[in-house]
């Protein structure tokens, strides 16, 4: 009764058109998110939002509003493929379906001889993109599908192996984006839904509940990243291969997390899955977005999760907080007066009682953010506040070589539509916009649509700087001129 009440009172409200949105919330449609406006959209989830403050839990309609949102990703790579495979022409991705240690954690991901699969969550309507960067990496075509079917080739913005994320973007406006709920305030035992692209099976979901928080893999530092940070939501809604980069969202239908690993010695869902927590995940992209990069916070120190064996060993008492090894030299730890043997108990009034945790918290922050620690210090309480530095040691943003650049040997380059290609007659292509001095000028014109480097097909600006960027000697572009003629250019790089 209760809940029905409440529906009725923003239906109330919101007049005619929340009373439309009222109906889809209450009752199942047969008509699909997608087909709402994105003003519809915000309006139903805030309908659902209250919908779901009692003790009722509806997962078709959170489901219905969060499946939009999520897309299929393919990769594919077309340039340099005998440099990029192992001994013998193995897999250019040898290492996703390994197992990692004992317990078998692993990305969860097909793949091919030449590309892999996995999923994405659009975050704004103007087409940004979160998957994770294991699905993309290498990749020189990056193929992007909508619920509804429609096909693009995506930009990609920029990665961080550090946390496993990457951002992409398509030209497209209007998009189905999913809004971003609070990863922190989640409590082990609340149900979520898993929505994602499992073994080529467009827009599957799963349910299930949050197993576990905080949990550290050792799955990103596999690869020798010092600065990886895993603190992963864990959760029992099956994730399988193809779930990479996709969603976990609460019965709100807000995004909390992006799917990433499973536990498993077959390749196959057993019970675990894994998740990056959304607060984390969206700090780092709107890092890549704003900067090209991720300007990574460090407080500089060597921690350890507080055990018995340690506590007895340290005479501590308790086992909260996290214990410090060591403190680095001039780190902004070391300034503000962090010392060996000190304990971590909290991170700007956030309780820290793992190594992961803290990682996660200090990875929220930028350089020359200050932060105020609570620590314990021979059985005392102290409040200490620090300011972060980048790895160079200074509180400056850090300065990135882009990694959107969209120039490379004297060319500027933009993506161009679907429209433009079906124009010229081709399936892929960029173009030109403007050539500087060097040994392009006088070759190539504003306007010329770029299809092939050295009889590699370009599917993006990405795509075409990484080929051209290190390019030497004999160079052949072949395109479409302004006059829609197919035109063949041969240049010498020095």
């Amino acid at each position: 009764m209760k809940k029905i009440l409440s529906l009725l009172a923003v239906g109330t409200i919101g007049g005619l058109v929340a009373i439309g949105i009222y109906t889809y919330v209450s009752k199942p449609s047969s008509s699909s998110a997608v087909e709402l406006n994105n003003e519809q959209r915000a309006m139903a989830f805030a309908a659902l939002r209250d919908a779901q403050t009692g003790n009722s839990i509806d997962f078709v309609q959170a489901a219905e509003l969060a499946t939009p949102s999520v897309v299929y990703i393919k990769t594919t790579i077309t340039s340099n493929q005998a440099n990029r495979q192992g001994p013998g022409g193995a897999s250019p991705f040898p290492d996703f379906f390994d197992f990692f240690g004992e317990h078998g954690f692993k990305f969860d991901m097909p793949q091919g001889p030449q590309g892999a699969s996995g999923s994405g969550v659009i975050l704004t309507a103007d087409g940004y993109i979160a998957t994770n960067n294991h699905v993309v990496q290498d990749a020189d075509k990056i193929e992007v599908t909508l619920n509804d079917k429609r096909t693009y080739i995506a930009d990609l913005v920029g990665t961080d192996p550090t946390t496993d994320l990457a951002l992409l973007k398509i030209n497209e406006k209007e998009l189905p984006f999913m809004p971003t709920g609070n990863s922190d305030s989640m409590k082990v035992g609340e149900w979520v839904i898993a929505v994602g692209n499992p073994m080529n099976l467009s827009s599957t979901v799963t349910a299930g509940i949050v197993s576990a928080k905080g949990r550290s893999l050792n799955l990103l530092r596999t690869n020798n990243n010092q600065y990886a940070i895993e603190n992963f939501i864990q959760t029992d809604a099956a994730i399988n291969p193809g779930n990479s980069g996709g969603a976990l969202v609460n019965t709100k239908g807000e995004l909390i997390g992006i799917n990433t690993a499973i536990a498993s010695q077959t390749g196959s869902f057993i019970g675990y899955g894994f998740a990056i927590p959304i607060n984390l995940a969206k700090k780092v992209l709107d890092d890549i977005k704003e900067f090209g990069g991720v300007q990574r916070g460090l407080l500089g120190v060597s921690i350890q999760d507080i055990t018995s064996e340690l506590a007895e060993k340290e005479h501590i008492k308790g086992l909260k907080g996290v214990y410090v090894h060591d403190v680095v030299d001039n780190s902004a730890a070391q300034k503000a007066g962090i010392k060996s043997g000190d304990i971590i108990l909290k991170v700007n009034k956030k309780e820290v009682n793992s190594s992961s945790s803290l990682q996660e918290e200090i990875g929220k922050y930028r350089p020359g953010d200050k932060i105020e620690l609570l620590i314990n210090r021979n059985g005392e309480n102290k409040t200490l506040y620090a300011t972060l530095l980048n790895k160079d040691g200074n509180n400056k943003p850090q300065v990135f070589a882009s990694q959107n650049k969209n120039e490379a040997l004297g060319l500027v380059l933009e993506n161009i539509d679907k429209q433009e290609l079906a124009r010229l007659n081709i399936s892929n292509g960029v173009k030109v916009v403007d050539v500087k001095k060097g040994a392009f000028s006088g070759k190539l014109s504003k306007g010329f649509v770029i299809t092939s480097i050295d009889k590699t097909k370009v599917y993006s600006v990405t795509n075409a700087i990484a080929i051209l960027q290190n390019k030497k000697g004999g160079v052949l572009i072949e395109g479409k001129n302004t006059k829609g003629e197919t035109e063949v250019v041969g240049v010498l790089v020095d």
